[in-house]
Order: C-alpha cells, then sequence, then structure tokens
C-alpha cells in the first residue's frame, strides 16, 4: 500500500498506527453525527458537546498533522536512505576502479621486468655465443701454434716476429733496424744503434722448443737425464754461435743478447741449469725473455736518450742564453713601463689634489659675502705640476 508516496506494509509499526488513527478519526466523525441528531433532544447538553466536538476537531488535526510530519520523515528517511546507496555505490565503483587501475599497473610492470628479464637474457646468450666463437678460435689459433712451433723454421720465424713487436713497442724507430748483416757476412735479427761505448749491440732469437718439449715429458730419470743434456747442448751451441757471429770488434758492442720467445723456457734456464746462464755470462751472451728483453730495451732507450740529449747539449746551452737575454730585455723594459706608471700615478694624485683645492674654494666663494670683501684680497692660484 503507497500512502503520501513512499510504499508502506501492513508489519510496519507506522502504517500500523496510521490505520488505528484514521479508524479512530473516522468514527468520532461518526459519533459527531450522532451527537449532532441528539442536539434536538439535549439543549441543556449542546454547550459540552460542543466543547467536545471542538476537542475532537483539535485531535483530528494534531492526528492530521502528526501523520504529515510522519510522511515527511518518511520522505527524509527514504530521499537520505537513497543519497546513502548512492554514496555507498560510488565507493564501490571507485575502490574497483583503484583495484582495477592497481591490477594494470601490476601487470604492466611484471609485462616490463618480464620484457627487460627476457632482453638481457638475451644479451646474456649472446655473450656466451661470441665467448664460444672466441674459444672456438683460440683452440684454432692454439692449434695453429703447435703447428708453427713443430717446424724449425715457422718457430724461427715466431721469434722474430715476438721480438721484431718487443723493439718496436720499446725503441723509437730510428734505433734500431732489423735482419741486419754485418761486415763479416753474417745476419743478425735485430741490432740496436747504441752510442760508443758500448756501441751497437745484436739481438739474437732463440728457441730449444724440443730439447725444453722432452724435458717436459720425461717420465722416467733416464729420460729427464737425457732432455736435460739435450737441452744444455742445444743452448750451448745458441751461446757459442752468437759470441763468434755477432761480436766484432769495432763494430759491436763487446756483448750480445740471446732472446728465448717462451717465459717457461727461461724460467727452467733460471731454475734448473744456472751452469748455462753463467756460461753465457763468461761469453757475454745474455739470455733475455720477452719481459726481461723489454725491460733492457728500456734501459736501452734511456741511454739513447741521454746520448742524443748530450749531443744536443750545444743547442741546448745557446737556446739558453738567448732565453736569458730575452729575459733581461723583459725585465727592462718591465722597469721601464712600471717608471712611466709611476710617474702617471704621481701626476693623477697632483690632479686629484688641485682639484681638491679648487672643490673648497668653490665652496668658499659659495658662502661669501660679496659686500664685505676687502679690497685687498686676492685668490691664490694653485699651479698644476707639469706632465712630461
Amino acid at each position: 500500500m503507497t500512502l503520501f508516496g513512499p510504499e508502506m506494509t501492513l508489519d510496519d509499526p507506522v502504517t500500523l498506527a496510521l490505520l488505528i488513527g484514521g479508524g479512530l478519526a473516522l468514527i468520532l466523525i461518526i459519533l459527531m453525527i450522532a451527537v449532532l441528531r441528539r442536539a434536538g433532544r439535549a439543549a441543556d447538553l449542546s454547550t459540552p458537546l460542543i466543547y467536545q466536538m471542538d476537542q475532537l476537531g483539535r485531535s483530528v488535526q494534531a492526528l492530521s498533522d502528526g501523520q504529515q510530519q510522519l510522511a515527511g520523515g518518511l520522505n527524509h528517511v527514504s530521499e537520505a536512505q537513497s543519497a546513502s546507496q548512492a554514496r555507498v555505490l560510488q565507493l564501490m565503483e571507485q575502490r574497483l576502479a583503484d583495484v582495477t587501475k592497481a591490477m594494470n599497473d601490476n601487470l604492466q610492470g611484471t609485462a616490463t621486468r618480464t620484457a627487460r628479464s627476457l632482453g638481457e637474457l638475451q644479451q646474456r646468450l649472446e655473450t656466451i655465443d661470441k665467448a664460444q666463437a672466441n674459444i672456438e678460435k683460440l683452440s684454432g689459433d692454439v692449434l695453429s701454434l703447435q703447428d708453427i712451433l713443430s717446424n724449425k723454421q715457422t718457430r724461427g720465424a715466431f721469434g722474430e716476429i715476438q721480438l721484431n713487436d718487443i723493439v718496436a713497442k720499446a725503441l723509437p724507430s730510428d734505433s734500431y733496424s732489423m735482419q741486419v748483416t754485418l761486415s763479416n757476412g753474417k745476419r743478425a735479427d735485430c741490432l740496436i744503434h747504441l752510442p760508443n761505448p758500448p756501441g751497437p749491440i745484436v739481438i739474437d732469437s732463440k728457441f730449444p722448443l724440443e730439447a725444453y718439449e722432452a724435458l717436459r715429458r720425461a717420465e722416467t730419470q733416464y729420460e729427464l737425464n737425457e732432455a736435460a743434456k739435450a737441452l744444455r747442448t742445444a743452448v750451448r751451441v745458441h751461446i757459442k754461435a752468437i759470441s763468434e757471429k755477432y761480436l766484432i770488434e769495432g763494430e759491436t758492442a763487446d756483448g750480445a743478447l740471446m732472446f728465448l720467445p717462451s717465459e717457461a723456457v727461461y724460467a727452467e734456464l733460471h731454475a734448473n741449469f744456472p751452469e748455462l746462464v753463467r756460461e753465457g755470462f763468461d761469453a757475454r751472451v745474455w739470455i733475455v725473455s720477452p719481459t726481461t728483453c723489454m725491460a733492457t730495451l728500456n734501459t736501452m732507450r734511456a741511454i739513447l736518450k741521454d746520448a742524443r740529449m748530450r749531443e744536443q747539449a750545444g743547442a741546448i746551452r745557446k737556446t739558453l742564453r738567448l732565453l736569458h737575454r730575452d729575459v733581461e730585455l723583459v725585465v727592462q723594459r718591465v722597469g721601464k713601463l712600471d717608471t712611466h706608471f709611476r710617474q702617471a700615478r704621481e701626476d693623477v694624485e697632483s690632479i686629484g689634489i688641485a682639484a681638491e683645492r679648487a672643490g673648497k674654494r668653490a665652496a668658499k666663494l659659495d658662502n661669501f659675502d660679496f659686500e664685505e670683501l676687502a679690497p685687498d684680497e686676492t685668490d691664490k692660484i694653485v699651479a698644476l705640476p707639469r706632465t712630461d
């Protein structure tokens, strides 16, 4: 049932109250009609009956006002409930939007991180592929190096190339020569042009690889002794050949270098065959490895630099004398310039003093009463200093 707009049910207390009030009002109206019919019979009761009717009308009016207030309250409650439902729906929609946005952001972030991780994984796989390719290339290079070292001619070329690379890095290009033929017809791998003394020094590359490899492969004491004997023989042959071929009096230095292109062979000689090193010293043949050769060449570079500086000592002294003369001229000119600056500063100070005096006199003239001037008073003239 609908009353005054909102829907009402019979089990609602407010609805029951309205129905009971309406029934009471109807009963009162019926009673009023009955009372009016009997008004003529009981005239003496008319006044109380009128009063009762008035009270009854007021009660009905109050009941009607209560019904209107109740209807207004029901409308207010309905509107409040509708507004509350709207706010709840709006809040739920906002919460749903926030949750959806957060889920989208999380999904997007997850997708981005996944894509980045896949990209990094791809890069690492590419790095691994490159490393694998480098390993395969290095394996091929090792095999090629083994092929090169297995042949005496190619092994000698390998030592010469390594020596050339070391010398080129350590010395200027005009301080050495490669594959030089000496006056005795022997060809040296490298000749360092050192000044006298000690003079040009020869570096020759030797590589006793077979004897060293036999020494490394030896499993029995007999094999070890035989390999050691072969290594001593090979090194002594190289020392003797260098001593006889490349030590020429008046042409080369009284010593030469035997270059071993292997640090392992060099270390083996110094660790287990020191007598070979001493024999090289006695023959004025110094055994060097790639590392010690670089150190020796750096020392030679210092010697070359010192020799060239001695050659240029005269030119350097002449240049120093000219530089000293130029410095003296600069000092003289600075002194003259300082004198001019000092004179100009004194002139400026004199002009400032004269201007200050002129300003004071002008101020005095501005304050004078000309009628009271003495006839014999004269102005003093301030002379300005002359400038050159």
